[in-house]
């Protein structure tokens, strides 16, 4: 588990800059020792505890890239064509044979470079002559369409950086270099509730003034992704003393816990209060929007994260805050999610000194380019406007407006999860 000291996120400020806050994260949170060793199969989405280093070179042997002849570039003729024998046959897989000086050899796709030869002439720049001979036209560099060993990546190079969260392209490149497990850190155990009198589960009856709970569901979902263990701790009611008991409760076997709801300012509003009680409050206030009431302390040395009760903004926090949080702990180097430059089809005034993401959808003009189009309504409890759009544009703390045809960056939905 993490064991963070009660003042591990101290923060000076009232309203906290949401960069303040991730680097505050990154600095002062501990990655997991534990690790794993786990097959190629299922460790897509793990995060890689060493680095791997290439035990070979990638490929292991000079090799055609296209089906053709292989010949000694010393071979050519330095005008017109060149006529050569044809000393054989190689195909993919195959030992090459010894070849004669001032021969070609017929060779396909993957095949080893018979030992001395250097250029490959693709078949269809060929000409077949029918007595055994093949005409080759003039013009190619030495080492054309020849693969060489190590090219791809040197033995002994850094294949992948620790850190590294795994995917598709990565297990590719571990399985051509014959790695068949890689160590990987163990999975993060993270708790989840959500808070208020007002929320039911999904499938219960509805009351007349209750609402169903998304937020918990989205955060597991979420959390599941990124492969961490969830315990769903299900809905707490608005009693500070409910909430305290569960928070330490939870703190004794999680790594993390993240609730929803009941962060703000409101009589009813328990986890933060519940918060200090049961451990220490770091801040309360973030500078973003929307998502301003995100709560972070640290409850029996495990960190804990309140998001606000709004599903919008559960979502936007969740990628800006708890992301970065289980980045330091699972000892992941958390890659930013890369901006697309786009023109706002807005008006939009914001406060100086605060980030905010508005939701739009993206549409292509004629004569502009692409187009980022709000969504109409704002409200950080719609959650279609996340349904219904493509992504957000991220507004930085010193813009206070936007007109239409300004450049602004768009970041899209599948990039935060």
């Amino acid at each position: 588990m993490a064991q963070l000291s009660d003042d591990a996120f101290a923060f000076g400020s009232e309203l906290i800059p949401v960069e303040e806050a991730r680097r505050a994260m990154a600095e002062r949170v501990s990655a997991v020792v534990e690790t794993d060793e786990v097959s190629l199969i299922e460790v897509d989405g793990r995060v890689l505890a060493k680095p791997l280093v290439a035990p070979i070179d990638l490929p292991n042997f000079d090799n055609s890239a296209v089906d053709g002849y292989a010949v000694q570039f010393a071979s050519l003729a330095t005008s017109g064509e060149t006529i050569l024998p044809v000393a054989g046959r190689l195909a993919a897989g195959q030992t090459p044979p010894a070849a004669p000086v001032g021969a070609a050899v017929r060779i396909f796709t993957g095949a080893p470079m018979p030992q001395n030869f250097d250029t490959v002439f693709m078949q269809e720049d060929c000409r077949e002559l029918g007595d055994g001979r093949v005409a080759l036209p003039q013009g190619l560099e030495k080492g054309a369409n020849c693969r060489p060993r190590g090219e791809d990546i040197a033995r002994g190079e850094t294949a992948l950086a620790a850190g590294r969260r795994l995917g598709p392209r990565d297990i590719a490149l571990a399985a051509a270099l014959g790695a068949d497990r890689l160590p990987v850190r163990r999975k993060l155990r993270i708790a989840v509730f959500s808070t208020g009198d007002e929320i039911v589960s999904p499938g219960e009856e509805l009351p007349p003034a209750g609402l169903y709970d998304s937020n918990r569901f989205a955060l597991q979902v979420l959390l599941r992704r990124l492969k961490c263990d969830v315990t769903d701790l299900g809905i707490l009611r608005d009693k500070r003393g409910e909430v305290s008991k569960a928070l330490a409760s939870a703190a004794r076997d999680h790594d993390a816990i993240i609730t929803s709801g009941g962060v703000s300012t409101g009589e009813e509003d328990h986890v933060r209060a519940a918060m200090s009680e049961a451990g220490s409050l770091a801040f309360w206030r973030l500078a973003i929007k929307p998502g301003r009431p995100v709560a972070m302390g640290v409850v029996q040395g495990t960190p804990l994260i309140g998001l606000p009760g709004n599903p919008v903004a559960v979502f936007v926090t969740f990628a800006y805050v708890v992301r970065p949080l289980l980045a330091a702990l699972s000892g992941e180097v958390l890659e930013p999610a890369h901006a697309l430059a786009v023109i706002a089809d807005f008006h939009y005034r914001k406060k100086k000194g605060r980030r905010e993401y508005v939701r739009v959808s993206l549409v292509q003009d004629q004569s502009a380019g692409t187009l980022a189009r709000k969504y109409p309504v704002d409200g950080a409890g719609v959650l279609t406007s996340l349904t219904a759009t493509d992504g957000l544009v991220e507004l930085p703390e010193n813009i206070t407006e936007v007109q239409r045809g300004d450049r602004v960056n768009f970041i899209d939905y599948r990039l935060l999860q």
